[in-house]
């Protein structure tokens, strides 16, 4: 399900092995220039269209962390949503992400500790048919018994 609109909580009494939810977004040159003001993070890479030309990447690239973040935004709004809290995450990134490309950001529980309140979800964005990043996450799920 790639669909930006599902918003709130599913609780840890709820989720199951294999829910899954997502979202599909377009990154625009001023999200990335948006991000750099955010994070002060300003490589060339994401912001100079000279400089990022020469450059491996042949081009501006967004920065690996705003699409990381697509995948905060749909454990942070969906699966499980709010109220969880982040206690780890894995990201290996694959490709770059440019300027108009369409990310499809997907989350899907593959482990769940009902004692802990552990939820350990398989997180990954791509553009088409391109993975552009995977990982892992480990999050405390809220849970009607203690919330």
């Amino acid at each position: 399900m790639l669909d930006n609109s599902p918003r709130g909580t599913i609780c840890i009494e709820d989720l199951e092995i294999g829910m899954t939810r997502g979202l599909s977004k377009q990154v625009t040159a001023r999200d990335i220039d948006l991000f750099a003001e955010v994070s002060t993070d300003r490589n060339p890479v994401h912001l100079d269209d000279s400089y990022a030309q020469d450059t491996i990447f042949g081009g501006r690239i967004a920065h690996g962390m705003l699409t990381a973040g697509l995948i905060s935004a749909v454990i942070g709004e969906q699966l499980p949503g709010h109220g969880t809290v982040y206690l780890g995450q894995s990201l290996r990134f694959l490709a770059p992400v440019r300027p108009g490309d369409r990310v499809d950001a997907v989350v899907t529980v593959t482990a769940i500790d009902h004692a802990k309140r552990r939820v350990t979800l398989e997180t990954h964005c791509s553009v088409g048919k391109t993975m552009v990043l995977k990982g892992e996450a480990l999050v405390l799920a809220p849970s009607r018994k203690f919330d």
